[in-house]
């Protein structure tokens, strides 16, 4: 049977919106860690099939096929393709997929698997901004309208939504966003994620976390709608950052004398609720342990992205996990989310803590627009 291997995973570091990188391009920015990651691996990039990377707002400087610009703005030859992939948050988990089932089918050897967003650059409104300008809806036109009617549509509504049906409080998701800023400054403290990281624009170290935070000055914030119990502490921060994997099939691991540092178990994706929108990670998670003939016992640590507080809480009452296995470094409410390049510096993360720890399994999901989500299972080599 074929295998699918990961050899290599390297991210920015994860910069708040305004902060020390939402200067640099978003092209110079996914240049930065491809031209790392072939460095570090040490492969020839001529041999590369193909480069796969996520980007959710492909618009303004982030448009025109960011993945073949970033390519080529990082100086490798121009015989290697690119494309740039919408999954939304998903987007660079997804192109993790699609590197993997290249290898899988037999058609490819050796695929990049990358993502970007710069949110300072282009903000996550943009489309819809020149969409209103047109007089168009955004994004849903009258056939969505004939099946789901005018009900908003929106990842804010639908994180209100969870903490309704799952009963969380307010209370619970601040006591939750504090224990990721707490896990988030430990790791940096302790220098968990250095050896992953691949510094820019004089940033070493992801921005994000805030160590001086308490539950009490959470609860100061302001609700994000009327009535609601989501506060921007409990919601993932507007972040800019990128990350990059290279997936190789057996015969590159030979040709190149590369090292297997994990291989790819299963991959799994689901279409939820579009209306409740970040759920899906659930059933997508039940559907690929059922496929990798696992339990959730048997993994060692998980990447859930924090989308919202009530996301990973949700995933953990209905998966029945180890809270202390779950984003054990932190997440997105802390770490930040940079869109189109979360699945990517998630599953780099993934990759080292399993690494750190001699555990054997990860598990990396995240809720996406539109009601989806991806499941990627691996095992460390």
């Amino acid at each position: 049977m074929a295998e699918a291997y990961i050899v290599g995973a390297v991210r920015s570091p994860v910069g708040r919106k305004k902060g020390g990188l939402s200067a640099v391009h978003p092209t110079d920015l996914a240049a930065h860690v491809l031209r790392a990651l072939i460095d570090r691996t040490g492969v020839d990039p001529a041999a590369v099939d193909d480069v796969i990377m996520g980007c959710v707002m492909q618009f303004g400087p982030q448009s025109m096929d960011i993945a073949r610009n970033a390519w080529l703005s990082a100086g490798l030859p121009e015989s290697v393709a690119g494309v740039t992939i919408d999954r939304q948050c998903g987007s660079s988990q997804q192109a993790v997929h699609f590197a993997a089932q290249g290898v899988l089918s037999g058609t490819q050897d050796l695929v990049v698997a990358s993502g970007v967003e710069s949110m300072s650059i282009v903000p996550l409104a943009s489309a819809v901004t020149v969409a209103l300008e047109k007089g168009m809806p955004f994004p849903l036109g009258e056939k969505w309208v004939e099946r789901y009617g005018t009900q908003e549509i929106s990842q804010f509504r639908g994180a209100e939504l969870m903490c309704e049906k799952w009963g969380f409080s307010r209370a619970e998701l601040e006591e939750y966003a504090y224990e990721s800023h707490r896990r988030a400054a430990r790791a940096i403290a302790e220098g968990r994620f250095a050896d992953q990281i691949e510094p820019l624009a004089g940033v070493v170290h992801d921005e994000g976390p805030r160590p001086e935070t308490t539950p009490a000055k959470m609860a100061e914030l302001k609700t994000l709608r009327e009535e609601g119990k989501i506060t921007a502490a409990t919601a993932s921060q507007i972040s800019d950052g990128a990350g990059a994997l290279l997936i190789a099939s057996e015969a590159a691991v030979a040709e190149h004398g590369l090292t297997p540092r994990a291989r790819i178990v299963t991959l799994s994706l689901v279409g939820d609720d579009p209306v409740y929108m970040l759920t899906a990670p659930i059933p997508a998670t039940r559907k690929a342990l059922r496929k990798a003939g696992l339990s959730i016992d048997d993994i060692d640590v998980v990447e859930i992205n924090e989308a919202f507080s009530p996301v990973p809480m949700a995933w953990l009452r209905e998966l029945g996990a180890d809270p202390a296995k779950v984003n054990p470094n932190g997440g997105a409410l802390a770490l930040g989310h940079p869109l189109g390049a979360t699945g990517a510096i998630l599953m780099t993360k993934l990759l080292h803590e399993l690494e750190r720890t001699g555990g054997r399994y990860g598990l990396q999901t995240m809720c996406e627009g539109g009601g989806q989500a991806n499941v990627t299972v691996i095992e460390r080599l």
